[in-house]
């Protein structure tokens, strides 16, 4: 037997050395090795592998200590680069993990959570002039709720998206005065209270919620008593506007260390990660606010964003009483409402069902995707074509265990909507993990009279919503002629469903499911929702019940969109082909749903004339001042460059890049100003337009003047809500209440009527052709 801990030196063909202890003739225990480029490890060694403790000095002057396995630094160690990078905690293959801290060689220093070799978790970052951030970070990006504080004393409290604010937030002035709104990558966006230094402010403990949680983003549950009845300035106000508001967005910190081989190749360790020299004077974009700030004041400042320009602003006065007496009304609701038990036990029964889809949405998927692509037959849509399976919580051969309630899966036309969803460009393991991964479904409330519930995926691609039995068949009987439709038109605008499920927990009741594409997958925010009918009675929203996710409806509709010609002959030639079908199905009571992105403009030079004009004006009669207008300069079609648009998959990859007629009939893409996103424009998608504000017919007071007439829009939309067909409970529903109101009026008509109206109010109303 050979002596494992005999000593010796060896010498190899390229020019590396050993001395140490040997098993055979391969490096074993404790030795130093020593590569031809001046690279050294001393430390353990296990099967030729260093594994254990040990220290590598590599050629460059950078150094690694601490534990090895396998050749790779794994376990807990330090390295100190050349260029004075000093990283300090756990590592995994390679790369930082767990727990460290990190000081660059521009001696900023983070500590706090990473993975991967960036930052992950939770973690604080101290720049080198003092600046610091505390809070989550993603892929080395600051991303969700943070603390940001400036060496001036500002300070930004709230949630953050790829580095920029994104969402609720409280920004928090030295001199003791702070706004409280919501921000969209950087840019204020929505309404917002400023507090100057001296006034009284509300209590925040209850204003940080998440920004995808709360019915109007977060900050603002407890400001509604702030918004303003109307989108107007008064004149005398005129003077506090500010020109804009903008955040510089500061640099990405995101540092990786490459890989080092250490199964006895000698590389250098990573490069100095170093962060950028980023001040982060965020705190600049609240100038207007610091200087209304100065002194006390009894005032608070009620505005509206929109991409970081102010659209409205309104002065209010701020008494002590009186805005307790607010705050204890707001609160008084929210503290009698208690979970019930029954409350209790409906949020389990979603939990449950939540579970329950994603698993038998993983099995149908796995089991129908290997199954040889082919043309569906007339047997694919009949009604033995079900997979049908039990899942009891210990397991069986054919499902896994879980955590769940046992219950029975039935998946409808399996062929079909496999077929559909390929048609639709989704890839199946895609689909499969943006449904069925961790923290795959997030609850929607509902926003119809259905009492349906839904459920949306993580990226937001796909809706999911229960359907009653009537509209279960209504699918199934028309699933024939649509999917022949959506075949034969590639920009249709009828919802896209990619699969239709039924959920039986072993002694309850049945629970159908349809998985449908979300109109509004979108990176822009949607500022406004609504679903039109063409209908007017009782399509209007109380004003009590309208918050920034409302959707609201026909008579709230305010705006009219003008589009490029060829958009708008493209918009409504699909629109009449998508009714026609839906007539000839007898569906009635769809809608069009449509979600406005407004853009603010960038060049903000008829905006300061504008400004300008007021004050000029100030001593001249109201009669003279003529109508203002700030004409929109957010968006410009350009040439289609299909190399240049995002094409990641999504609901909205299958359909032709449109034409523009202002573009010599060519196909274009869509243009962000200034130059922040290039989008491809699609029916229904990315689609660009100005809405003009539809004058009130109450007189407007003299002393008052609309900010903006006119918005750039880019514009979303589908027309949803199709399984309703016209039976003979709506036909009596429709002689009932055609007694009391105008038939033309009422939503409940028969198809054809339905089709016409519907169109010709889209034509006429919404989407008029430009004078």
């Amino acid at each position: 037997m050979e002596d494992s801990g005999r000593l010796g030196e060896k010498s190899f063909s390229n020019g590396d050395v050993y001395i140490g202890k040997t098993k055979g003739i391969l490096p074993h225990d404790k030795g130093k090795y020593t590569w031809s480029n001046g690279t050294v490890y001393e430390g353990d060694w296990e099967g030729e592998k260093m594994t254990g403790k040990g220290l590598i000095v590599w050629s460059s002057g950078a150094q690694y200590e601490g534990e090895i396995s396998g050749g790779y630094l794994h376990g807990y160690g330090t390295l100190t680069t050349s260029t004075g990078c000093i990283y300090r905690g756990g590592w995994r293959m390679n790369a930082p993990y767990g727990i460290g801290w990190k000081q660059y060689s521009n001696s900023d220093v983070y500590e706090g959570l990473w993975k991967e070799g960036v930052p992950e978790g939770s973690g604080r970052y101290t720049w080198n002039n003092g600046n610091m951030y505390v809070g989550n970070w993603k892929n080395g990006k600051i991303d969700g709720r943070g603390v940001m504080k400036w060496v001036n004393g500002d300070s930004f409290d709230g949630f953050w998206l790829n580095g920029l604010m994104h969402g609720s937030g409280v920004y928090r002035f030295g001199d003791g005065g702070f706004y409280i709104g919501t921000w969209n990558k950087g840019l204020k966006d929505g309404k917002g209270v400023f507090y100057p230094a001296g006034s009284k402010h509300p209590s925040l403990k209850k204003l940080h919620s998440p920004p995808h949680d709360s019915d109007d983003n977060g900050f603002l549950l407890n400001l509604e008593q702030h918004a303003a009845p109307k989108a107007r300035v008064k004149r005398s106000l005129s003077e506090n506007i500010p020109v804009i508001s903008r955040f510089k967005s500061f640099r990405q910190i995101s540092h990786r260390t490459s890989s080092l081989n250490m199964n006895l190749i000698p590389h250098d360790p990573a490069q100095d990660f170093v962060c950028d020299d980023s001040s982060l004077t965020l705190s600049n974009a609240f100038d207007e606010d610091q200087s209304e700030a100065s002194g006390k004041s009894t005032f608070v400042y009620e505005r509206e964003y929109i991409q970081g320009v102010l659209i409205m602003e309104r002065i209010s006065e701020c008494s002590e009483s009186s805005h307790k007496n607010k705050q204890q009304n707001k609160f008084s609701v929210k503290q009698v409402k208690k979970s019930s038990c029954l409350d209790i036990f409906e949020g389990r029964r979603r939990y449950y069902l939540k579970l329950n889809l994603q698993l038998g949405i993983r099995y149908t998927v796995g089991k129908i995707t290997p199954v040889p692509a082919r043309e569906v037959r007339s047997s694919d849509f009949g009604d033995r074509a079900r997979i049908r399976m039990y899942f009891p919580r210990a397991g069986s051969k054919l499902t896994p265990p879980h955590c769940s309630i046992n219950f029975y899966w039935k998946d409808y036309c399996p062929m079909v909507f496999r077929n559909l969803r390929e048609m639709f460009k989704l890839d199946a393991a895609e689909y499969m993990m943006s449904i069925c991964g961790d923290s795959g479904l997030r609850d929607l409330s509902s926003p119809g009279k259905s009492g349906s519930i839904f459920y949306l995926s993580k990226d937001d691609r796909f809706v999911i919503k229960t359907v009653n039995k009537s509209e279960l068949k209504v699918l199934l009987n028309m699933l024939p002629k649509y999917y022949r439709h959506v075949g034969d038109h590639e920009n249709t605008l009828i919802t896209k469903f990619f699969g239709l499920h039924r959920i039986t927990p072993r002694g309850g009741k049945k629970v159908r499911f349809v998985v449908m594409g979300n109109v509004f997958c979108t990176e822009l925010q949607i500022h406004r929702r609504y679903d039109l009918k063409g209908s007017s009675h009782g399509r209007y929203t109380n004003n009590d019940k309208i918050n920034c996710n409302t959707t609201l409806k026909d008579l709230d509709l305010k705006y009219e969109f003008h589009m490029d010609k060829k958009l708008r002959e493209s918009l409504l030639r699909q629109i009449s082909l998508d009714c026609k079908f839906l007539e000839s199905q007898h569906i009635i009571d769809y809608s069009l749903l449509l979600g406005l992105h407004f853009r603010a403009p960038e060049n903000l030079k008829a905006f300061v004339e504008h400004h300008e004009s007021m004050q000029r004006q100030e001593s001249l009669p109201s009669g003279d001042e003529g109508e203002l207008l700030i004409l929109p300069k957010g968006l410009l079609l350009v040439s289609h460059e299909p190399s240049i648009v995002n094409t990641a998959p999504g609901p909205h990859i299958r359909g032709n890049t449109l034409r523009a007629y202002s573009m010599g009939d060519n196909e274009v893409d869509l243009l962000l100003l200034p130059g922040t996103a290039r989008l491809r424009v699609q029916l229904g998608v990315n689609m660009p337009a100005q809405a003009t504000r539809k004058l009130q017919e109450d007189k407007v007071e003299a002393t008052e003047v609309e900010l903006f007439e006119v918005y750039d829009v880019v514009l979303y939309m589908g027309i949803i809500d199709i399984l309703q067909d016209y039976n003979l409970k709506k036909k009596i529903e429709h002689a009932y209440k055609s007694l009391p109101f105008d038939p033309v009026t009422i939503s409940v008509v028969e198809p054809k009527m339905y089709d016409e109206r519907f169109i010709k109010f889209l034509e006429e109303k919404v989407f008029p052709e430009t004078p």
